[in-house]
């Protein structure tokens, strides 16, 4: 093995690690590996004979690759009215795959990426670099310009609006998927009662806002409950998958998929609804592990 394959193996050795953090910070599974393609760009032309911690480095790295693209964001003002939803991880009720594994550890459920979607990119890398993978303050603070006390103090910030606004899933799977059904059954049924009691009071409906892109937020278990019967159609097909490790559907008509729901359950009512409806999203997912 010569020193290139070497190199390109070690790389590889972090590559899935690397793709969890920069999906985290961009929420984006095609900026996700465009960041870590950059990392590896840089690996090869730098000389990291005197790294002790080629992981680190490698971490180091895609973390600034990504502070750099959320910035770049800010700048072009492409965020849409309203919520920017992160791209949704797609599993057969089976389980996820060991890949899909790595990307979805710490609960990174849908809730949790919108909150990090609306940090600003220095609270949202001092928060997934620290709290989501140990990385010191001290190897932040040079990433975001800041002293270590300064990078601590944003990675509190982030905390303390993630605590307060991201519901996590929580209770039997099953019975997730059971209060899922029941949502599903309610609407088919036009049932708009039964559709309201297996909504959380503080339910919250994002919609990415298909095609217009423009992303919009509905709140409150009446007007979702209107919003779901007046969508209720028998040509959709309902079929069950994962969303990022928690209870959603993929829906189709005529075997083409129209939209993607992700459904956060917390105690038997679902506390949130995400709605992936935008066809060049859509199509850029691969869905042909349902099919298996």
């Amino acid at each position: 093995m010569d020193e290139d394959e070497w190199l390109a193996w070690r790389f590889e050795e972090h590559r899935s690690r690397l793709r969890a953090v920069a999906y985290r910070m961009l929420g984006s599974l095609s900026e996700a590996d465009d960041a870590v393609q950059e990392a590896w760009l840089r690996l090869s032309t730098a000389d990291t004979s005197d790294v002790e911690n080629l992981g680190g480095w490698l971490t180091t790295v895609v973390g600034r690759v990504c502070l750099n693209m959320l910035r770049s964001r800010t700048t072009r003002r492409e965020n849409p009215l309203g919520p920017r939803l992160p791209d949704p991880i797609i599993s057969p009720e089976r389980g996820v795959d060991p890949e899909q594994e790595v990307l979805l550890t710490d609960s990174v459920g849908l809730a949790l990426l919108v909150v990090l979607e609306m940090l600003p990119p220095a609270e949202r890398l001092a928060f997934v670099l620290h709290d989501m993978f140990a990385v010191p303050f001290d190897e932040i603070a040079p990433i975001v310009g800041r002293s270590p006390a300064a990078a601590r103090q944003l990675a509190s910030r982030a905390r303390r609006r993630v605590r307060g606004t991201a519901p996590r899933p929580r209770g039997d799977p099953a019975r997730q998927r059971e209060v899922v059904d029941a949502f599903f059954a309610a609407a088919r049924g036009g049932d708009f009662d039964a559709l309201v009691a297996v909504l959380d009071p503080g339910v919250v409906l994002r919609s990415d806002g298909g095609a217009r892109r423009r992303a919009s937020v509905i709140r409150g278990p009446e007007d979702i409950a209107h919003q779901a019967l007046s969508f209720a159609a028998p040509a959709r097909l309902v079929r069950p998958a994962l969303v990022n490790g928690a209870p959603g559907v993929v829906v189709t008509v005529r075997d083409r998929p129209v939209s993607i729901m992700g459904f956060t359950v917390v105690d038997g009512r679902i506390a949130a609804i995400d709605v992936f409806t935008d066809r060049d999203r859509l199509s850029r997912l691969d869905l042909t592990a349902l099919d298996v």
